[in-house]
């Protein structure tokens, strides 16, 4: 009789492959359940390992929380820093970070919905990590728009970024129960809004060539 043929082993995953499983299944099911009813055994079973293996990653729920929110961080920071990399005009540059943030968003909406929704659940950290990323994106908003309205005061530039990003937020958790607005269509919206806002500080684009210049204008 011949031996039995070994199974396969199954091959490890390093700790860093590991920890990024863990996180997409930590954000899909606080997405799913929020973060109230979200366990940490559910958590475990999907990831296929063990619920202390979890603990000894994280630390605890609001642990796994906090490094879903900064893995976010990070990430929306790298997609819409590249966006903009490409960007030809000012206008280009607001046009092409607000279609990044919105698609971000957009791919990530049910986690992004739980964490609005559900603010009295966070402990400290989460908050702060939250509040991170909004000055993340404050500094980043503050430059595009000082870029798209040179001529803007300072204090008009620190306005509207906050007005930008209560609005942005609001959008985006608006745009969650309207699957018939797309992340471009959100983006649209807010850049005619930023454009309208800031109109009084922007540069007349100059007029095509061989067009009569206004009365008025001359």
């Amino acid at each position: 009789m011949s031996a039995a043929t070994p199974s396969p082993r199954r091959r490890r995953m390093s700790r860093a492959a590991r920890e990024q499983q863990m996180l997409d299944v930590a954000e899909e099911v606080f997405g799913e359940r929020g973060y109230q009813a979200t366990s940490m055994d559910e958590i475990a079973e999907r990831c296929g390992v063990s619920k202390p293996m979890l603990y000894e990653y994280f630390g605890s729920k609001d642990g796994l929380l906090v490094a879903c929110v900064g893995r976010s961080k990070a990430e929306l920071l790298d997609v819409t820093q590249k966006a903009m990399a490409g960007a030809a005009t000012p206008e280009d540059i607001l046009w092409r970070g607000m279609a990044a943030y919105f698609t971000f968003i957009d791919s990530h909406s049910k986690s992004f919905a739980m964490l609005l929704r559900e603010p009295t659940a966070a402990s400290p950290e989460t908050t702060e990590a939250v509040e991170a990323t909004r000055r993340q994106q404050s500094t980043l908003i503050a430059g595009v728009l000082a870029t798209f309205a040179p001529s803007a005061p300072a204090d008009v530039i620190e306005a509207y970024t906050q007005i930008i990003m209560g609005a942005s937020e609001r959008m985006a958790l608006w745009q969650t129960t309207r699957p018939d607005v797309s992340a471009e269509d959100a983006a649209r919206y807010m850049t005619d809004f930023c454009r309208q806002g800031l109109s009084p500080y922007l540069t007349p684009a100059p007029p095509p060539a061989g067009a009569e210049v206004p009365p008025e204008l001359r």
